[in-house]
């Protein structure tokens, strides 16, 4: 449905393997130059004005889709409406094929999450927006959360993207990279506008296809967007109503657990076990039998003490620990990041008067592309399994990570720094 939403989080994002199915907001680019003058063109031979293959290849992805879309159930008469003329948006192949030079350290994503700023509008609104108790009340989820989920998507909805979601589908499917998944979203699009329930000129969003005010791609739009200011329409736009409400429906639908909260950060003690991040989810009292014990030094509500949680170590060893509850791995339905959740959940802590982690945020040297990859080739030659050497540094790399740390007998916390990257391009040899 963030699953950028958002250029800031396109950039902010990416190394923190965010895939989220909302898709990123647009990042705002300067203005292409102007077109240098032309020699005239010499005088056309035959064929004068040969189709380029791009072209080509554009005409029968749509004849093909075209087909396949009418098997699903759209009438001829939309898709010919709708399609005509319709051309691939460079603009939108080009930012879903750009990978960041340089991954963003989590504690300066988080830095840049939780400003000032944001805080004091956050909290301003959670006041002023009255519709909110009825909102906790309905779905569950506590408002400052749907609040932080607000300020990230859209920057409190003043960010929502200006693409045609028709058209950055339409580039998205013929360029092939995600087809099935674009293919499936620009059908889910086509079916708003043949309900009526939304016009093409107001299904806008990011380049990604991304909408709104909390940035629901069109299969979530159909399936989870709600009405709840009693206007007859799912305003997704326009209503802040409508938007945090659909973004409370989409966290319950994922598993958000009312009462509960999302996490706590912890100290962990000397000697610990670092292997077991991102492993088992037991309850409190397990980690605590292990020596684990709450930052601040409060005591488990009896809510949070009877749900199974699971460790995180965002930066590491070096950095702050958070014992993860299951509404951490809801709110990761919206976007699949780590980073993103645990940015939602600051920030909602902070909107209601709590205090950043106890333990500081590690300085820390950004890691170019060039070096997440050539770390994954590294642990893929010494005998772990990262997946493909793609510069995204998720769960499958981390896992290998931890296991070559285990070996070299480091602590196995399973986190890419630059220490990390030189020890094992040295081992492999790939100095």
């Amino acid at each position: 449905m963030a699953m950028d939403r958002r250029v800031f989080l396109v950039l902010l994002l990416a190394g923190c393997a965010d895939t989220s199915p909302q898709g990123p907001l647009t990042a705002i680019t300067p203005p292409s130059p102007a077109p240098r003058p032309q020699a005239p063109a010499p005088a056309p031979t035959v064929p004068a004005t040969p189709v380029p293959a791009g072209e080509l290849a554009f005409d029968t992805w749509l004849a093909d889709f075209r087909a396949r879309a009418i098997a699903q159930g759209l009438t001829p008469q939309l898709l010919d409406r709708e399609l005509a003329g319709v051309t691939p948006d460079p603009k939108v192949i080009s930012l879903d094929g750009r990978q960041p030079e340089f991954s963003k350290p989590v504690g300066d994503y988080i830095k840049g999450v939780i400003s000032e700023d944001r805080v004091a509008v956050g909290r301003r609104k959670r006041e002023e927006l009255t519709f909110l108790p009825q909102l906790e009340t309905r779905y569950g989820v506590p408002r400052d959360i749907l609040l932080a989920v607000w300020a990230m998507e859209s920057a409190f909805g003043q960010l929502q993207g200006n693409f045609d979601v028709v058209r950055s589908m339409v580039s998205l499917a013929a360029d092939g990279r995600r087809r099935g998944w674009a293919e499936g979203e620009l059908i889910a699009a086509l079916r708003i506008i043949d309900s009526g329930e939304v016009s093409r000129a107001q299904l806008k969003g990011s380049w990604a296809g991304a909408m709104g005010q909390t940035q629901f791609i069109p299969s979530s739009y159909r399936s989870m967007a709600v009405d709840f200011d009693g206007d007859g329409r799912r305003d997704i736009w326009g209503s802040n109503a409508d938007a945090l409400a659909s973004a409370a429906n989409l966290l319950v639908k994922g598993g958000w657990k009312p009462g509960v909260g999302w996490a706590k950060e912890v100290i962990l003690p000397a000697g610990f076990d670092y292997s077991l991040a991102e492993g088992p989810r037991e309850v409190p009292s397990w980690w605590e039998a292990k020596g684990v014990r709450r930052a601040d030094g409060l005591p488990w509500s009896a809510a949070d003490a009877a749900q199974p949680a699971g460790l995180i170590l965002p930066a590491g060893a070096a950095g702050p620990a958070f014992l993860a509850l299951p509404n951490h791995f809801a709110i990761r339905k919206y976007n699949n990041s780590t980073s993103y959740a645990l940015g939602i959940g600051l920030l909602a802590d902070r909107f209601g008067g709590g205090e950043p982690p106890v333990t500081a945020w590690p300085m820390e040297t950004p890691l170019s592309l060039s070096d997440r990859m050539a770390a994954q080739i590294a642990l893929a030659r010494l005998g772990f399994n990262p997946g493909p050497a793609d510069g995204v540094v998720g769960a499958g790399t981390r896992k290998a990570l931890r296991e070559w740390q285990q070996n070299r007998q480091l602590p196995a916390d399973g986190y890419m720094s630059s220490d990390m990257v030189a020890r094992l391009k040295a081992q492999a040899g790939l100095q």
